[in-house]
């Protein structure tokens, strides 16, 4: 036995890692159990992982609807930094984690527990965005990491399952394991892991196949105040269902697959494969209304902070300093990131075909090339002047530095200049 423990409260999807944990943790250290199963959006009866938890032996099963604060709290400032890891992932998974840490704190605290437990291996990352929550919002918890600890592969976690009748949906022909929340599916394991191998069409759920596309494009206008979305096709919606509409009406049209090659924070590369269809279209939507509302320079600095913004959460820092400060900047940004956005759906893909805003920027006045424009053509000469200045002068000093150069110096080859050809 690892060591004695009174109470453990374990983070339970009812899958088939923390379902195998239960009667492992009393097995190694002697403790108690309660599970806690947080309702952020994802498929499937949640009722009935809570229902087998106490079968496959927790004292008690614990169940927290944290929907619209997933969507509030965490979704949203995400959409407002434009949230893609390496350009790519909506990183709907780690989005949820530190929510998840949240309750579990909370719940570990409540009861009076000493450890807290979770379902994540020694090669992901969900194991870093745990711990690290924990050790910073409650360091004195001891932390369980099954799966980690006894290093058993999925075939060995189901021949365990089976050895103590545990009540499991996991089956040995279908190896994957999936995550899924409001904000999109992850699914790895089984074929997934070879880049070379294209996905089979049986891990998809949530986008439909191109033999299913609708044969019509099909357009959905999203609207937005200060950055969040608020109404679909000019209906008001409440964050749950306006992001559960998108899902499936984007998803119909197969806009939201991702298949690529990720960097974990753990050193090692790996091949994932996500369905996120509303997070997609929003992101795009989004980014578009900023397009149309911000100036030049604060579009592209923000741009730097969605990447560092991105980083961060992937690397299990949401409580964190930085992270915190990257959210008040992003906020700070989307005062005028009001209007709508409409997207056109067709052959698996999302394409923004209009965008309008109060706040717009793009002045027909100055920006049109007929009639009664107001932009004053005679003044770009002057500033086209004045903005190659610099340029003008740098060029000038660096050639006759070339001339000195051949009339005796030397000059390294990386710093040679070549002038232009004569006509």
């Amino acid at each position: 036995m690892a060591g004695k423990l009174k109470h453990v409260v374990l983070a339970y999807s009812g899958g088939l890692d923390t379902s195998v944990a239960i009667p492992w943790i009393k097995e190694h250290y002697g403790a108690e159990v309660t599970t806690l199963t947080i309702d952020v959006g994802q498929e499937g009866e949640l009722s009935d992982a809570v229902e087998r938890a106490p079968l496959n032996g927790a004292r008690e099963a614990l169940l927290v609807d944290a929907k619209e604060a997933f969507a509030e709290e965490f979704l949203f400032p995400a959409l407002e930094a434009n949230c893609l890891y390496q350009g790519i992932y909506p990183l709907s998974t780690s989005l949820a984690r530190p929510l998840i840490v949240r309750h579990l704190v909370s719940a570990a605290l409540r009861l009076g527990a000493d450890a807290v437990a979770h379902g994540c291996t020694g090669k992901g990352n969900d194991q870093v965005r745990f711990d690290v929550g924990v050790q910073t919002l409650a360091p004195h918890l001891a932390i369980i990491a099954p799966v980690r600890e006894w290093n058993m592969n999925r075939t060995d976690e189901i021949e365990y399952a089976r050895a103590h009748g545990l009540k499991i949906h996991v089956k040995p022909e279908s190896p994957y394991s999936v995550d899924e929340n409001l904000w999109g599916r992850s699914i790895e394991g089984g074929r997934l892991e070879d880049p070379a191998a294209a996905p089979p069409e049986e891990v998809f759920q949530w986008t439909s196949h191109p033999s299913d596309w609708p044969k019509a494009p099909e357009e959905v206008r999203v609207g937005f105040a200060r950055g969040v979305p608020v109404s679909l096709d000019g209906a008001a919606m409440d964050p749950v269902p306006l992001i559960r509409a998108l899902n499936e009406k984007v998803g119909a049209h197969g806009v939201g697959r991702i298949d690529h090659v990720e960097d974990r924070v753990v050193g090692i590369k790996s091949r994932e494969t996500y369905e996120c269809p509303a997070a997609v279209a929003l992101v795009q939507a989004h980014q578009a209304l900023e397009a149309l509302v911000l100036p030049r320079d604060l579009l592209s600095f923000k741009a730097s902070v969605d990447r560092r913004f991105a980083d961060t959460v992937y690397e299990g820092l949401w409580y964190s300093p930085l992270r915190e400060a990257l959210s008040a900047f992003s906020e700070s940004t989307q005062e005028t990131v009001t209007g709508e956005v409409t997207l056109r759906l067709f052959q698996g893909s999302a394409r923004v075909v209009s965008r309008r805003s109060p706040f717009s920027l793009l002045s027909r006045e100055l920006a049109t090339y007929d009639r009664g424009s107001t932009f004053r053509q005679e003044a770009a000469e002057g500033f086209i002047h004045l903005f190659g200045l610099s340029n003008r002068l740098a060029y000038a000093r660096r050639r006759e530095a070339l001339t000195e150069t051949e009339d005796g110096g030397t000059l390294p080859a990386s710093r040679k200049v070549s002038p232009p050809t004569p006509p």
